[in-house]
């Protein structure tokens, strides 16, 4: 490691920070510390002031060697320096700081010399936290290590690169970190003859490399979760007398506890799989004595009872010890896995080994020219024989380089093999300075490899060509036309707001929403949608009424499917302030309508219902108040779900009963004709006009559907009491556009009455309502609408296309400039074949051209070709421009 390497640590500098590289480099006598200048000057100068020692550093201390020991020192003294930075009041000593850097002992700096460095070291757990530095820094490189030797063993066993065929993270169906060892791996063997080279491995291999995906990345997320806790505990200073020291210092043991078992599991795992790869590749061994001896030399029985050992310790030392031996121990099998990869692979005849002095860089394909006439021979040979990967014939050199010294290879043996797994072993280890070459080896040939791969993007995630921008952008242009016609400002909010301002307001879809990793000591997320930021605005503006309109993007950890992304854009129309009963309501359900008509996408329907109309409804069924929300959550499904799938959610997850569960079913399969629809709930007897929450709902409903009867907008609304909306911060009428052409994309638009949303960031109620419009559905539909109708989409609004039949671009600037200056959409062309020239405006769609050739150049006239109608004109140079404008109807 490149810390490991350094002849000395600095502590307690600013801006610097320790990590559990130096930790170990200390521990292992490979650098010594030194105090930072800055942090001497907070240390007091006076006489120590000798300390009972806390009982949890006390009773550890015996029980450390000598290399844990001087971890712990390390670890501690970092932690005084830190706290006496960071607090003016801090009493820690200059003479404890010395003797702890001086001796790297914690026994030598004992009794501590004042109160504060006693509650420090209680604190801190330095003991604990030095030992999970020293599992953290051991672990790290064998992430990276394990891949290639995974890599070097599906080569000797012949795998199959398909058990690395693992779906990208992101979609639901992998962990990023199974998708990265995948990736890494299938890099390793890129290029490999003998990986799949047999038309599959045999099922217990393919079984086997199977599991590694899952296996390491398992193993790697257990390091990083540690890893990100250790550099925490090395560098945060202890709050003194804020806290009992003796709690926290618990706390910190068990939380690394925790972590250190995960990744002792996960080793565990790592163990087993090291094994069954080593066996499978001792399988292809030809030589039957050597096999044996092999087979001989691991034995799975070493595992039996490591993990229980671990587990079954009471102190969070002696557990942290545990998992540090278990390590060493899966270090030990890696490496003889190792050892046997490279002896199946240098033993068989018919692989081409790599030879140090070629070049053998990843990525290069070259060949170094042979002496004289045994160059054809040699190539000839060397066709015949299977050649490695890449990247695992550059892993092979490294590692035979270190077990051999650079010298040939003596044929194989047991002894020889032994021998090399226990240099390997020591190879792994991080005082090794090969290790930190091996590792950047390991990443190099990933990272280098990646121009092999196409690149792609994220699921849920789209590029627009130029056809399908320029319909978005009709389609944009379109929608700001009818929000400005009503009168709307615009508005734009960040792509990402604090947490706190969006969790609690989208009910069970919450866990829909992107957080993002704290880096500028705020907890944000990426918008889930456009509502809650405007409310938040209007509250943190102190604004009583606005009617504004937001075009822009929103995030959703969903899964992906046709229609559904997890970036799109959302087109919002919302009216906030307090108005006559349903008039923003109208409004924001006509300019919806509006919306959809003059898009021009075809038939569709808005289904409308009411938020207090459904609440009553649940209330008649017997639904207990505090489950209305969950409740409604499930009814928002019958759209997609029948209504036996959505019962048995209410049921077995929700807790409803089956007969208020076969209630809401009966009521909620009331739809139809708005005005039918409210006069049949509002009829003699009906449980609808016993509830007031009820009766308020339709009379509400009633002057709704009257004003948009007078619009000429209900023909497009159906009354559907299943329509629930399952967002929380819905409190009135609520709508959801649905698209009936044959293109699926399910819900196009939706919306509703939030009165409380302002109010929760403000204290003050600032009734809204608003829709919003799921544009990326609706360009779907317009786009297939585009290729039923086979025309030709325009991705520029190019008028007049300037072509030169020469090079001459001086001339062409000159023309298209008056153009330009002209106010006339227009591109040039250089090309001395005018069959080209034609060609790209006819691709293009551009209407009109200006052909100048020579004989134009000499007349001083230009050539205006009517594309479509194929026909062309002479016309003075100079009065080309006007001719043009009179063509297309410019002012």
């Amino acid at each position: 490691m490149a810390s490991a390497a350094a002849a000395t640590v600095t502590l307690g500098g600013k801006g610097a920070a320790l990590s559990p590289a130096a930790v170990y480099a200390l521990s292992s006598g490979l650098a010594s510390p030194t105090i930072d200048a800055s942090a001497q000057k907070p240390l007091s100068t006076r006489t120590p002031s000798p300390q009972e020692t806390p009982a949890s550093l006390g009773a550890t201390l015996a029980a450390l060697a000598p290399a844990e020991s001087r971890a712990a020192a390390a670890v501690l003294l970092n932690k005084l320096l830190l706290t006496a930075s960071d607090s003016a009041s801090a009493l820690v000593t200059a003479a404890t700081a010395a003797r702890l850097a001086e001796s790297l002992d914690v026994a030598a700096a004992l009794p501590l010399g004042s109160r504060d460095e006693a509650a420090v070291a209680a604190a801190s757990a330095p003991v604990a936290v030095a030992l999970a530095a020293l599992i953290d820094c051991c672990a790290a490189p064998l992430a990276r290590v394990a891949d290639a030797v995974a890599a070097l063993s599906c080569e000797a066993a012949r795998g199959d690169a398909a058990a690395f065929d693992v779906p990208a993270s992101g979609d639901g169906l992998s962990s990023k970190d199974e998708a990265d060892v995948a990736a890494d791996i299938k890099m390793l063997v890129f290029g490999s003859k003998l990986v799949g080279s047999a038309g599959g491995a045999p099922a217990p291999a393919a079984a086997t490399f199977a599991k590694v995906p899952t296996v390491n990345g398992i193993f790697r997320e257990a390091v990083r979760a540690l890893h990100a806790r250790v550099r925490i505990e090395l560098n945060a200073p202890v709050k003194l007398g804020k806290r009992d020291a003796r709690e926290t210092g618990e706390g910190k043991e068990e939380a690394l506890v925790v972590l250190a078992t995960q990744l002792a599991r996960a080793v565990q795992a790592m163990c087993k799989l090291s094994v069954a790869r080593a066996r499978l590749c001792m399988e292809s061994i030809t030589d039957a004595e050597l096999r044996e001896k092999l087979t001989g030399g691991v034995s799975i029985d070493d595992l039996k009872g490591m993990l229980d050992r671990v587990m079954i310790d009471s102190d969070a030392v002696s557990v942290l010890k545990g998992v540090y031996n278990q390590l060493l121990k899966f270090r030990d099998f890696l490496a003889w896995e190792a050892a046997v990869a490279m002896a199946v692979i240098e033993g068989d005849s018919s692989i081409e080994k790599p030879q140090t002095g070629l070049d053998n860089e990843v990525g290069s394909s070259a060949e170094k020219p042979q002496a004289g006439g045994d160059k054809a021979k040699a190539d000839k040979k060397s066709k015949k024989k299977k050649t490695l990967g890449k990247g695992t014939s550059a892993v092979l050199m490294l590692l035979r380089d270190h077990v051999t010294n650079g010298s040939a290879t003596a044929s194989v043996n047991s002894a020889l093999v032994a021998e090399w797994g226990t240099s390997l072993s020591l190879l792994f280890d991080p005082k090794c300075s090969g290790l930190e070459s091996l590792v950047e080896k390991v990443k190099e040939i990933v990272e280098s490899n990646e121009v092999r791969r196409l690149p792609k993007i994220p699921k849920g995630t789209r590029d627009f060509g130029k056809e399908q921008m320029a319909i978005r952008e009709r389609a944009f242009s379109i929608i700001t036309s009818v929000f400005k016609m009503h009168g709307a400002t615009a508005l734009d909010t960040p792509v990402f707001e604090l947490r706190e301002t969006l969790m609690g307001k989208y009910g069970e879809d919450s866990k829909l929403i992107y957080d993002l990793a704290d880096q500028g000591g705020e907890l944000c997320s990426l918008r889930y949608d456009l509502t809650v930021p405007f409310a938040r605005y209007v509250a943190m503006n102190n604004i009583s009424a606005l009617k504004r309109y937001q075009i822009a993007k929103v995030y959703r950890r969903d899964n992906p499917s046709k229609g559904r992304y997890r970036e799109f854009y959302q087109c919002d129309f919302d009216i906030a302030g307090v108005y006559e009963p349903m008039e923003p309501d109208f409004e924001v359900i006509k300019v919806l309508t509006e919306l959809l008509n003059q898009l021009d996408i075809g038939t569709y329907e808005i289904k409308l219902n009411h938020r207090k109309l459904l609440d009553g409804m649940l209330e008649i069924c017997g639904v207990p108040a505090q489950k209305f929300r969950t409740v409604c959550s499930s009814i928002d499904k019958l759209d997609k779900q029948t209504f036996e799938q959505v019962k048995k959610e209410l049921v077995d997850e929700k807790g409803i009963s089956n007969e208020t569960a076969d209630e809401i079913g009966n009521l909620v399969k009331t739809r139809g004709p708005p005005l039918e629809v409210l006069l049949e709930l509002r009829k003699e007897g009906s449980k609808f006009m016993q509830n007031e929450g009820l009766v308020v709902a339709l009379n509400e409903l009633e002057i709704l559907f009257k004003a948009l009867e007078k619009a000429n907008a209900l023909d497009r609304i159906v009354f559907d009491l299943s329509l629930a909306r399952g967002l929380d911060y819905y409190t009135g009428v609520i709508y959801e556009a649905v698209f009936k052409g044959s293109t699926q994309v399910g819900s196009i638009a939706a919306g509703g009455r939030y009165d409380n949303l302002v109010g929760m960031f403000s204290g003050k109620q600032i009734p809204a309502v608003g829709v919003s419009l799921g544009i990326e559905r609706v360009f779907a539909i317009m786009e297939q609408q585009e290729k039923e109708r086979n025309e030709m989409i325009r991705a520029t609004e190019t008028e007049v296309l300037v072509s030169i039949l020469g090079k001459d671009l001086t001339l062409a600037a000159e023309l298209v400039s008056e153009l330009w200056s002209a106010g006339i959409k227009a591109e040039f062309k250089l090309t001395a074949r005018v069959t080209n020239h034609i060609k790209y405006a006819l691709q293009s769609g551009i209407p009109w051209m200006v052909l100048v050739g020579e004989s134009e150049l000499q007349k001083g006239s230009v050539k205006l070709k009517d594309v479509k109608a194929n026909q062309e004109e002479e016309v003075d140079r100079k009065d080309f421009v006007q001719e043009l404008k009179k063509r297309l109807s410019k002012p």
